[in-house]
C-alpha cells in the first residue's frame, strides 16, 4: 500500500516531484502546501493546496511526511528555509532516488534529497541534506556533497572531491579530483574546476576563473 506524502511547492519542481513519486516511489501525493500568500488556486494535479501555516492541523506530521521541491533559489537557502521549517513542526522529510540511477549499498545520502534517472553515483559517496542532482551525473568514488546543494545535469564530480554546503553547479561542469569547492559556489555552465575555490566564488567559462562577484551579489540568484 502506497504511503501518503505530502509536497512543499507548487511551482514546476513541485510538479516534476508529483511525476517521480507517483511512478517510481511507494509514495502517493495527497497535498500540496505552500505559504498562504502564494497559493492562487485551490488544487494542483487532483490534489488539495493547504496552506503551510496550517498543513499540520489537516495533516498532522505523525502521520503525513513531506517533500520540500524547490529549485536552487537564493543559492538554496530558501529550500533551506522552508526544510527547516517543515521539520520545525515535526515532519519527517523523505528523499528521491530514481530507480534508474545506479547506486551501490555503502551510498549514504541524507533526507529530502532529491536524485533523477541516469545519475552514476560510485562506491563511498557521501550525500547531505536537501541536495538535488538532477539528471545525468557522474559522481565519483569516495566524493562527499554537503547540505543544501543543487547539481544541473551532466556533471563530473571526480573522486575525492568535496562540494560544500550552498553551492550550485551548472551543467556540463567537470571538478578535478581532490578538490574542494567551497560554501556558496556558483559553477557556471561548462567550467572546468582545476584548484580549490573561494567562498562565495563565481566560476565560468572558457577559463573557469573567478568572476570579480561574489555569489551573494549576483542578481536574481
Amino acid at each position: 500500500m502506497a504511503k501518503p506524502l505530502i509536497i512543499f511547492g507548487t511551482g514546476d519542481i513541485a510538479r516534476i516531484a508529483h511525476f517521480y513519486f507517483t511512478h517510481d516511489s511507494d509514495y502517493e501525493v495527497v497535498a500540496f502546501t505552500v505559504n498562504r500568500s502564494y497559493i492562487t488556486e485551490s488544487t494542483m494535479m487532483g490534489c488539495p493546496i493547504i496552506a503551510f501555516e496550517e498543513i499540520e492541523q489537516v495533516y498532522p506530521p505523525n502521520q503525513y511526511p513531506m517533500f520540500i521541491a524547490l529549485s536552487y533559489a537564493q543559492l538554496n537557502k530558501l529550500r533551506a528555509e522552508r526544510y527547516g521549517e517543515a521539520k520545525s513542526k515535526g515532519y519527517q522529510l523523505v528523499s528521491y532516488v530514481s530507480s534508474k540511477a545506479t547506486t551501490w549499498p555503502d551510498l549514504t545520502i541524507g533526507d529530502n534529497c532529491f536524485i533523477l534517472e541516469d545519475n552514476t553515483i560510485q562506491p563511498f559517496v557521501q550525500i547531505g541534506n536537501n541536495v538535488t542532482l538532477w539528471s545525468g551525473n557522474h559522481i565519483g568514488h569516495d566524493a562527499r556533497i554537503e547540505d543544501h546543494c543543487f547539481l544541473a545535469s551532466q556533471i563530473v564530480v571526480s573522486g575525492y572531491v568535496t562540494v560544500e554546503p550552498y553551492c550550485f553547479i551548472g551543467v556540463n561542469a567537470t571538478l578535478r579530483n581532490g578538490i574542494s569547492i567551497a560554501r556558496e559556489c556558483v559553477i557556471g555552465a561548462g567550467s572546468v574546476i582545476l584548484h580549490n575555490t573561494d567562498p562565495q566564488g563565481v566560476y565560468k567559462p572558457p577559463k573557469s576563473e573567478k568572476h570579480k562577484l561574489n555569489s551573494s551579489e549576483i542578481p536574481g540568484l
